[in-house]
């Protein structure tokens, strides 16, 4: 006689040999007691937990004579059924037999009356590979059966299967095994077997069985074959080529330790051992995830199928680590799951992995930061730091400008005599809220303003620098910085470069410049070379870049060839004067306790 598996040898025959499936069982067994049996049902989950043997051993228990005890494994219908010959029972391959007309046979069969026994059972494993026009078939008779037929149905994707089949049917869903269940069957396998395994090679396989039964005597039947009488960790790792959990563990607390070189090291030796990495990646990605589990869970023993020993570790590996350190490992570890999977080069994929999840380090709690900032602040005096703030001021509109130079006053009669309030009010300034105008933060460093705030893209803003302080209000005016017309002259044209192309290149071919009496003044050899500078609106446009970049009120003179060209504009100088002495300015120096530093009237944008 030929050898037979460990998964047909230990297949169950009664109700009582069934694992890790008591409510169903107690279900179908109450249901016989009181004539209860629907005739037609459909038993799914996943691979290897018993569907189909329980369907069978519903079947020896419908046609049982000892119906007391049934299936009592004594009577000849039950020998008939275990030994494969019984004429009343009708077991069909649904991924073989999957056509409408093998239907059309099997209705056609039932039709009579059964030949040895009371009733005649169908058992169709894997229904859901039935094609449609198959289901449509059977409506009918799932709906009104014949007295003398049962139906049962096995499947692992009961979600392919009609809504009109599953509507006529009991359902039953059928779990995975747990981990302690799994452990304690193989350890009677074992024992029967006559082969003494470790503790450590049953919780392996196990954990392998991932709640299958009968994957796990698979791999039972495999190592039995291998070690002989007695079973240890290293035969099973040897021989089905698994990793010892406890790597996992090394390897998880490496990268949490941001121990890079210990990490790799531990990689290199799994991968010499031949350890499939993508295997081994999964393996990691779940001991991460015991990891989180561990730290959140209440009951972890209750999510995670894992050993006792196992749960002590991860445990303390979780409680030396904050929720937001593993969540973030866990995360990346699955997005580096998830490319494993394309990867021409697994190994490089997962060295690049590590290198990530180290580089991440360890993450504090927001919570924690602002607790510890708390703590800190008060203990300590409030520091006063000079800072500052940029109020943009929209200029009139052009209709709105006086032909005398004078720019019309921004505020509106309905505003011209409203306050402004910061909006948060500290030692150190604060920020206006007025509608109409807009406030920028400006650091100052040994009392030097250095904005940093992005220039404005409106060419019609007109801004003013306000720097604020805790002493008393200075005069309106005072130039920040001290800029000298000659020594910065190439970085005045650099500045005008970045607004006007045309200008700057003009600018460059000046003989010489010069400042005087509030005038700047420039020199030419050629009319040619700035004709284009002797146009009003040009010149305007050249004293608002030169007030702006060196903040002085100065004139313009163009001299040409020894003679003057143009006159004076003061319109410039009238605009600035009267953005210095504007409401809102005024109001923003009151407010801040500040003073002005510098007032820019030509165009922001590039």
């Amino acid at each position: 006689m030929s050898y037979r598996v460990l998964a047909r040898k230990w297949r169950p025959q009664k109700f009582e040999d069934i694992v890790g499936q008591e409510p169903i069982v107690r279900t179908l067994q109450n249901a016989l007691r009181r004539n209860r049996v629907a005739h037609a049902m459909i038993f799914s989950g996943v691979r290897g937990v018993g569907k189909t043997t329980i369907a069978r051993i519903m079947a020896k228990a419908i046609n049982c004579h000892n119906q007391a005890d049934a299936p009592c494994d004594h009577c000849s219908s039950c020998e008939a059924i275990v030994a494969g010959n019984a004429m009343d029972l009708h077991e069909i391959d649904g991924a073989s037999n999957r056509g409408i007309q093998e239907i059309r046979d099997l209705k056609e069969n039932i039709r009579f009356m059964p030949v040895q026994e009371r009733f005649k059972v169908v058992i169709i494993d894997e229904v859901h590979m039935l094609t449609t026009e198959a289901f449509n078939a059977l409506l009918k008779t799932l709906e009104e059966p014949p007295e003398h037929v049962f139906f049962m149905f096995a499947t692992t994707e009961i979600h392919k299967v009609p809504v009109t089949i599953l509507s006529r049917c009991q359902r039953y869903e059928l779990k995975r095994v747990p981990f302690k269940v799994l452990n304690e069957f193989f350890a009677t396998i074992a024992v029967r077997e006559g082969v003494t395994v470790s503790q450590a090679a049953l919780d392996i396989i196990a954990g392998e069985a991932d709640g299958s039964v009968r994957d796990g005597l698979s791999l039972l039947d495999q190592i039995f074959s291998f070690g002989g009488d007695t079973v240890s960790e290293d035969d099973l790792r040897l021989v089905l080529g698994l990793v010892d959990r406890r790597i996992f563990a090394k390897i998880s607390e490496a990268l949490l330790a941001a121990d890079l070189a210990l990490a790799l090291t531990l990689l290199n030796e799994t991968y010499c051992q031949g350890m499939d990495l993508k295997r081994f990646a999964h393996g990691l990605l779940f001991f991460c995830r015991a990891l989180l589990i561990g730290k959140t869970s209440k009951a972890p023993a209750a999510i995670l199928d894992i050993s006792d020993q196992e749960m002590a570790l991860v445990k303390e590996i979780a409680a030396q680590y904050s929720l937001e350190t593993l969540s973030s490992v866990f995360g990346l570890m699955m997005k580096g799951v998830e490319e494993l999977q394309y990867a021409a080069h697994p190994r490089m994929v997962l060295e690049m992995l590590f290198v990530k999840t180290v580089q991440a380090g360890s993450i504090v709690p927001v919570s924690s930061l602002l607790s510890r900032l708390d703590l800190l602040l008060s203990g300590l005096p409030q520091p006063v730091t000079p800072t500052a703030a940029r109020v943009v001021i929209p200029t009139a509109e052009p209709s709105a400008r006086q032909e005398g130079g004078t720019v019309a006053s921004p505020l509106s009669p309905d505003t011209a005599g409203q306050s402004i309030s910061p909006s948060r009010p500290s030692n150190s300034g604060g920020v206006l809220t007025k509608p109409a105008v807009k406030a920028d933060v400006v650091v100052t460093e040994g009392g030097e303003a250095l904005d940093v705030a992005d220039d404005c893209e409106e060419e019609d803003e007109i801004s003013a620098e306000v720097a604020c302080s805790s002493g008393a209000v200075p005069p309106p005016l005072s130039p920040a910085k001290s800029r000298d017309v000659q020594r910065d002259w190439d970085a005045f044209i650099a500045h005008v470069r970045e607004r006007k192309k045309w200008m700057a290149g003009t600018l460059a071919q000046a003989d010489k410049v010069k400042e005087e009496d509030g005038a700047l003044t420039i020199f030419y050899d050629e009319a040619s070379e700035c004709h284009m500078l002797q146009e009003v609106a040009n010149q305007r446009l050249l004293i608002e870049f030169a007030q702006d970049f060196f903040q002085k009120e100065l004139a313009l003179h163009i001299v040409v060839a020894g003679e003057s060209v143009g006159g004076e504009l003061d319109q410039p100088q009238e605009e600035r004067r009267a953005l210095a002495n504007d409401p809102r300015v005024q109001i923003a120096v009151e407010v801040m306790g500040g003073r002005v530093t510098g007032i820019r009237t030509g165009p922001r944008s590039r």
